[in-house]
């Protein structure tokens, strides 16, 4: 055998490496994984809820598992450079398909296949063999008479013994087979026109830098911007009542790129419509834009399912935030013997640095939301608590959207940050009002811990002003000694039995107050399993708790005597639940992780509104796919294909004709072998033209 010279053999290898890719990336398996791939990763996608906070994803699958699902991105699995690529290469095999098989396709569509020969039809499974009295012309007559009744194209091909007739129907559905490939095209070139593809490109290949740190827009270099002309983006505006913004932000992972956008839109008013139970039914903005190329401005109102579109963008009713609402804060100090509380006057999304009491440390606060309204469910109570002992309250996230007779609106609240020395950052939500909870009037101070997602909240029972002064009062007095030994001396004076040790009985007192002081019912526990023996803790435990609550009452006097309040029925109950709640909020606070608790006095609202903003040249060609697709679908299930042959001959034997023909279609179904049993039928008969 000869051998290929070695020059011709370094020559055909890459000649058949690219044909092979070509054959790879034109193949209907690889298309087909790629888009069970797709299929799998969009699942994903619907299951995993996307561009979610990373602490959100960490308390749900733990930082091991999170550290995996971000090596594949599946947090923004629609944006990730995995999933473009596939669809990319998705769109790259299916028009190698398309551009290989639509010409033979189109051919095979408009050929009549009239080359047959005679003896091919009868190696046909569906074939009619028979000799008619007609004579040629007759018989030709009749079978394209039955043609033309039954939708048939035929065409007609002369021979000097006979003619050969060629009939088909139903050609188009190959464009189905088309039409569905093609829409898988237009549509994933939609979608990656409208996903960050374009934005990344312009990373990528045109030097453009995401923004990483804080800045105002104004200092943003021009490597940070987008053209004004970007093609596609997705961006987000927020504006406060009153403001005008012509410039919107394009998130890129972690950092930010600004989009210019072709005018300018001002928010003269944010609407915001409730439910009878305080539930948000309507968010609105009444904006006003301005064309900067001609200098003429238009209002509209934007809704939720009402965007605007102007000049190719849309812009969207995303959501509404504060806008920068004035608020007047209360500081309640949790340490040491000053009850507060100490004003401090802040505007949301502003910060200071606070000194903690003597101690020489700091803590940033930063006040981070506003919210006028919220609407909670409380009808069973609150749920188990999760961070805290058996005295926290834990009440649902927003209900915004639930028409639900069970929902309460509880009033505004403030949302800050604790930043300390080392950096870490603990979430605050605190209510302003008073909520009511098995049966009793108390404050909720929110909590959620670094890593955490969801607020777990404190009671903090409310006095006759519906404020956590007097509790605060009451906190101050508990770490004065001074003033326990006074609260302690007035439980032995006016509860010591006769011939009781009174003295015996304020130490007993004192001890107890000290204790619980130090370290809340906790410290209390911990010393009666210690002096105690196991089988009198029950009795023990039950003593200590009612001393402990007599001698706080007691205490509530001392630190209401010290405010120039009057004095209290101790044994009211409203007094007696006061107490008992007092007493847990107070063990309670010893897990409170912040030196400092703020309460909202007042505050002026300024909202803001949230927009989506978005350039989407991908739409069109995704509805036009999408349409293309159903035609193909249609075409390719209901379009059914037939071809019939009809080969008449004279017969030299007698008069007539014979008649050989044969039937074929890519699906024989039932209807295919009913239509061929009509049409052989047909031909034995004397006169086609009547079936």
């Amino acid at each position: 055998m000869a051998q290929l010279p070695a020059v011709g053999a370094q020559q055909l290898a890459p000649k058949l490496s690219k044909s092979s890719l070509f054959d790879l990336l034109g193949s209907m398996r690889f298309a087909i994984s790629l888009l069970v791939i797709i299929c799998v990763a969009s699942v994903i996608g619907t299951v995993v809820p996307q561009n979610m906070p990373p602490n959100a994803y960490i308390d749900q699958f733990g930082p091991f598992w999170f550290e995996v699902f971000s090596k594949f991105s599946v947090w923004s699995i629609y944006n990730s450079s995995w999933f473009i690529l596939i669809m990319a290469f998705l769109v790259i095999s299916t028009s190698i398909c398309l551009t290989r098989n639509t010409p033979k396709m189109i051919r095979d569509m408009r050929s009549f296949r009239e080359n047959v020969r005679g003896s091919s039809l009868r190696a046909f499974h569906h074939r009619v063999e028979l000799d008619s009295p007609r004579d040629l012309m007759a018989s030709n007559e009749a079978v394209l008479g039955w043609f033309k009744h039954n939708g048939y194209a035929v065409k007609v091909r002369e021979e000097p013994e006979g003619m050969l007739i060629a009939a088909k129907k139903g050609s188009s559905n190959r464009l189905g087979y088309i039409f569905a490939h093609a829409s898988i095209v237009i549509i994933c070139v939609g979608g990656l026109l409208d996903s960050e593809l374009p934005v990344r490109a312009q990373i990528w290949l045109f030097g453009k830098t995401p923004i990483v740190e804080n800045m105002l827009i104004v200092d943003v270099p021009p490597e940070g911007r987008l053209s004004a002309s970007n093609p596609s983006f997705k961006a987000n505006l927020l504006i406060p009542e009153g403001g005008a913004r012509d410039n919107a932000v394009v998130s890129v992972g972690d950092a930010a790129l600004v989009q210019p956008l072709p005018f300018e839109i001002k928010l003269n008013k944010f609407i915001i419509d409730y439910y009878d139970n305080g539930t948000p039914s309507r968010f609105a903005s009444e904006v006003d834009v301005t064309d900067p190329d001609t200098g003429k401005t238009f209002s509209q109102t934007i809704e939720v399912n009402k965007p605007l579109r102007f000049k190719g963008v849309t812009v969207y009713q995303s959501s509404f935030d504060d806008g920068g609402s004035k608020i007047d804060l209360l500081a309640y100090p949790l340490t040491g013997r000053q009850p507060g509380p100490f004003e401090l006057d802040k505007r949301v999304g502003e910060s200071v640095v606070l000194p903690v009491g003597n101690t020489g440390r700091e803590v940033r606060l930063e006040i981070t939301g506003l919210r006028p309204i919220n609407v909670e469910s409380l009808l069973d109570g609150e749920p188990q608590p999760r961070v805290f002992a058996d005295h926290v309250a834990a009440v649902t996230g927003s209900a915004a959207g639930k028409r639900d007779k069970n929902l309460t609106n509880i009033g505004p609240s403030v949302e800050y940050r604790l930043i300390d020395d080392s950096g870490q950052a603990t979430r605050f939500h605190n209510y302003m009002i008073p909520a009511e909870l098995d049966g009793a009037s108390v404050l909720l101070a929110g909590v959620a811990l670094p890593g955490q997602q969801d607020f777990q909240y404190l009671r903090i029972p409310a006095d006759e002003s519906a404020s956590a002064i007097e509790f605060m009062q009451l906190r101050a007095a508990l770490a004065d000694p001074v003033a326990r030994t006074e609260a302690a001396r007035r439980f032995a004076l006016n509860s010591a039995p006769e011939g009781v040790n009174r003295a015996a009985l304020q130490e007993s007192a004192y001890r107890a107050l000290d204790t619980f002081s130090v370290g809340g019912l906790q410290a209390i526990s911990e010393f009666l399993e210690t002096n105690v023996p196991e089988a009198e803790l029950p009795r023990a435990a039950d003593v200590v708790i009612r001393l402990l609550g007599s001698t706080v009452t007691e205490l509530r006097g001392v630190a209401r005597e010290r405010a120039g309040l009057p004095a209290l029925d101790s044994y009211e109950p409203d007094n007696v639940q006061w107490v008992q709640l007092a007493v847990g909020a107070l063990s309670d606070l010893r897990f409170y992780p912040a030196p400092i608790l703020f309460s909202m006095k007042s505050f002026d609202l300024v909202q803001a509104s949230v927009f989506q903003i978005s350039r989407a040249p991908g739409m069109l060609p995704v509805y036009f796919g999408s349409l293309l697709l159903v035609i193909g679908i249609f075409a390719m299930f209901y379009v059914r294909d037939r071809r019939i042959w009809v080969w008449l001959k004279r017969n030299d034997q007698a008069d007539g004709t014979h008649v050989l023909a044969a039937m074929t279609s890519q699906k024989r179904t039932l209807d295919f072998n009913r239509e061929f049993e009509r049409f052989k039928q047909a031909l034995s008969r004397l006169d086609m033209k009547k079936e």
